[in-house]
């Protein structure tokens, strides 16, 4: 089944009075929703016991969960220390995913920095090795890890790039954010077949089974020349992408992912358009 959501609190989950993460659940499933990311962007910073009432509150309302790990993981970091810095980050991240009852971690893979691309790529796809063995490790392997595609030229994450790290093991499947994607690419998705040449050679890569239910993050993004400037919402009329051609191509290959709003404030809102249109093409 395919699923929307948004990426944290709308800024009209506030003006409604809601405080808590878990009347997060409540009030997503009020919208029509089906999934909800929490964020540790700033780090792992929560008691046990609120993640499981976290959990707990998201369960009652069937409303699937998945996180977004800290935002400074780095796996092309030159440093060893830095590297086991960010390990332990993913690591965290599934932690605590597992008390939401939930299966899916988010994460950034690297940064360029000073190295050679072509460098960086390499010792980013060799850490993920090791941090796959971390994951069978530590009995993660039932969760899905999504490296996610990034909207600055400097960043590790063009699509290319994330599919091949997810050869590296099925304990990784893609997250394909489309804002990143065409604020890298210029605005280069503009119709159904910008998509589904995407799409098909994800499938082409990594099979249907593995691409079926991918992660997919959304929202508008204001670009430059060097890649994403800021998410905007979906009001905005200057910047892309539009979502009804990706509605048109996830149905035309039969894909189901995992779709999650990151419009700046409306999240909850964008997040029940792109299911309204999803329904309506």
């Amino acid at each position: 089944m395919i699923k929307f959501g948004p990426s944290g609190n709308s800024e009209s989950f506030y003006a409604m009075g809601y405080k808590h993460t878990e009347q997060a659940a409540k009030y997503v499933k009020d919208f029509g929703l089906d999934c909800f990311e929490y964020s540790f962007g700033r780090g792992v910073n929560m008691s046990e016991g609120k993640a499981v009432s976290i959990g707990e509150a998201f369960a009652a309302e069937n409303i699937e969960i998945s996180v977004h790990a800290p935002y400074f993981i780095n796996f092309a970091n030159p440093s060893d220390e830095a590297a086991q810095k960010s390990y332990g980050y993913v690591l965290d991240s599934a932690k605590y995913t597992k008390l939401f009852g939930g299966k899916r971690v988010v994460f950034h893979p690297a940064a360029q920095g000073k190295a050679a691309r072509a460098d960086a790529v390499a010792l980013t796809a060799e850490r993920l090795k090791v941090l796959r063995d971390y994951i069978y490790m530590n009995g993660y392997e039932d969760m899905y890890f999504c490296p996610e595609v990034m909207g600055k030229l400097a960043q590790i994450g063009t699509l290319e790039e994330v599919v091949q790290l997810c050869k590296t093991d099925p304990v990784f499947v893609p997250c394909i954010d489309f804002g990143h994607l065409n604020a890298r690419e210029q605005g280069s998705l503009k119709t159904v077949d910008d998509y589904k040449t995407r799409l098909e050679y994800m499938i082409g890569e990594l099979g249907f089974e593995r691409v079926k239910n991918f992660h997919v993050h959304f929202s508008k993004i204001m670009y430059g020349g060097k890649g994403e400037i800021k998410h905007l919402t979906f009001a905005d009329e200057v910047y892309g992408p539009e979502f009804e051609p990706l509605a048109v191509a996830l149905k035309e290959l039969k894909l189901e992912p995992y779709i999650v709003s990151e419009s700046d404030g409306t999240q909850a809102e964008d997040a029940r358009t792109m299911k309204e249109i999803y329904n309506r093409v």
